[in-house]
């Protein structure tokens, strides 16, 4: 077990360290820098001059050596430090901070929606008997999945907000205000969860340990959630790790669709505007969640089937 976690450790490791690093390239490979918009502009919207140009660009590291800013940026990351803003001049982390709640709320409230539309189309198509109801049932995941975001969100605001005026359209403020962004964020993210823990039920129903069970007279209810389950859940629980791990990069666009305060868009305003320590604070945040989450659930594996941590490989 300790030798499964240690390799599960470095692996989170090497990908935050991969995310900091593609992400700072990224980013100063991009046409334009921060420091140029606001020589252009100027801060009071009068041009700068060159001796305001060099002290900018000397604030914020902009005249050192691209190696040396990307050594001095990881080693001050990771001691905690993600800078200042360029165009606020205010903390990144404090930044974040302000802007996370709103985020969390829509992103747990994405979460519960995913895992309880999606655990509850897949059990309801496995336990039918009704060829043509499972069929239908098995085909919403799919069309869920290929509607965009954005008109998802539009056409929930269509029909509840402006034609039954049942909920608010915009705004942060109150439980209702969260029912229609969460919604938006969690129906493509429990149409992947119904379609994995479907196909998974039905090749876990097949085992001769359940076929057993049958025989005996065990009921489809008993043999469903009682033997097959907790074994399908193993590759539903991936897909759930790698849902958990982008609500963050869900929520830009359903943030920007229901103009709500949020993570997402306080990224969308630093993209641009070209303020990369915010950028690269928040895509350093979002791996950093994405990250553990995944630990997370690599965690509860051995949990679910001690094999994994002996190496045994399981019987899907």
């Amino acid at each position: 077990m300790s030798r499964y976690l240690l390799r599960r450790l470095c692996t989170a490791v090497a990908v935050l360290w991969a995310a900091y690093t593609v992400t700072f390239v990224v980013l100063w490979l991009l046409p334009g820098d921060p420091i140029t918009t606001m020589a252009s502009g100027g801060l009071d919207g009068e041009p700068l001059g060159p001796a305001a140009i060099e002290a900018l660009k000397a604030r914020y590291g902009f005249d050192r050596p691209l190696l040396v800013q990307y050594g001095s940026h990881l080693w001050a990351a990771l001691h905690g430090d993600l800078g200042s803003s360029i165009q606020t001049g205010q903390d990144v982390r404090a930044a974040i901070g302000e802007a996370l709640p709103p985020t969390i709320q829509i992103a747990l409230g994405g979460l519960l929606v995913a895992v309880v539309l999606g655990s509850a189309l897949a059990l309801a198509a496995t336990a039918t008997r009704l060829r043509w109801l499972r069929q239908v049932l098995m085909a919403l995941p799919s069309l869920a999945v290929s509607l965009p975001v954005f008109w998802v969100g539009l056409m929930l605001v269509q029909i509840f907000s402006f034609g039954l005026h049942l909920l608010p359209s915009v705004g942060a403020k109150g439980v209702e205000a969260l029912v229609l962004p969460s919604i938006t964020l969690g129906l493509p993210m429990g149409a992947l969860i119904a379609q994995v823990l479907a196909k998974s039920l039905d090749q876990v129903l097949d085992e001769p340990y359940v076929q057993t069970a049958r025989a005996k007279g065990v009921g489809r209810s008993v043999l469903l959630l009682g033997h097959a389950l907790q074994n399908a859940a193993l590759p539903a629980l991936t897909v759930l790790g790698y849902v958990a791990g982008n609500l963050l990069a869900g929520t830009v666009v359903v943030e920007t669709v229901f103009t709500r305060p949020g993570l997402g868009r306080l990224a969308v305003q630093a993209v641009g505007v070209q303020d990369i320590p915010v950028v690269q604070g928040i895509v350093l945040f979002a791996s950093l969640v994405f990250v553990l989450v995944n630990l997370l659930v690599d965690l509860l594996y051995p949990v679910l089937d001690p094999r994994i941590a002996k190496g045994v490989p399981a019987v899907a």
